[in-house]
């Protein structure tokens, strides 16, 4: 009997104890560390900008370098808790290096983070860059917490090993936001990140066109709009 009393009472122990174990969820499993949030990792960015405008017709090309670096963390005014994400800009000069030209303050924006998604604040707009755990082909609204019309955003492909402006990068996923044609206009909106850095590219067309020309694609046609390259330079911590 006192044996019986022992077995059973064991095995209540041990159901509590299995009960009350929390296994944490792995970093890699989930897909975190494709948006890293050490405080002080920097990433900067060569920009190369092209607009097209209608009235006055003209071509407007921009080159720039950007500095996003991660700062302090901080509590919103919604109570959730959020990083500063401080960037810095220098404009090119064909007659200087960009390293012979300091770094100026462009703006701050702000990032919340969790388990589920990573959302930015961009110019007073949240977007909701990517969502956990990782998956391919799994999409959501990107503009779930803005006033902006829905709009799926989803994973064309992850962990992929891919060279971006000469740099090696084991895992990379690309993040469809937009592909959209018509005979007058093209919508084309992606970002790249990469495991252990975060945003490595990010690429826009949204161009117009007042003609319709068979077999001639809008971009070889362009009335107006722009055409925007965001890609990795280098990245570190400081």
């Amino acid at each position: 009997m006192k044996n019986n009393l022992f077995i059973l009472s064991f095995i209540v122990i041990s159901m509590f104890s299995c009960a009350k174990k929390i296994v944490p969820a792995d970093p890699s499993i989930q897909g975190l560390e494709y948006y890293p949030t050490t405080s002080g990792t920097y990433v900067v960015y060569d920009i190369d900008s092209t607009v097209y405008t209608q009235l006055p017709k003209d071509t407007l090309v921009y080159k720039y370098r950007i500095k996003e670096k991660i700062a302090d963390s901080y509590t919103d005014n919604l109570g959730q808790p959020a990083i500063r994400l401080e960037r810095y800009i220098k404009r090119y000069n064909p007659l200087m290096s960009y390293d012979s030209i300091p770094w100026t303050v462009k703006e701050v924006w702000m990032v919340n983070t969790s388990n589920t998604n990573i959302q930015v604040v961009e110019s007073n707009v949240r977007y909701t860059k990517l969502i956990f755990p990782v998956s391919e082909k799994t999409s959501w609204n990107g503009n779930a917490n803005n006033t902006f019309p829905e709009l799926d955003y989803y994973y064309d492909y992850i962990d992929r090993r891919e060279v971006i402006n000469g740099i090696l990068l084991e895992k990379v996923l690309l993040v469809k936001q937009k592909d959209y044609r018509t005979h007058i206009s093209y919508e084309y909106y992606v970002e790249k990140y990469a495991a252990g850095i975060g945003l490595v590219s990010r690429e826009i067309k949204d161009l117009l066109s007042n003609t319709i020309i068979a077999n001639i694609l809008v971009e070889d046609r362009i009335g107006s709009g722009i055409i925007y390259k965001q890609t990795l330079v280098t990245y570190g911590h400081e």
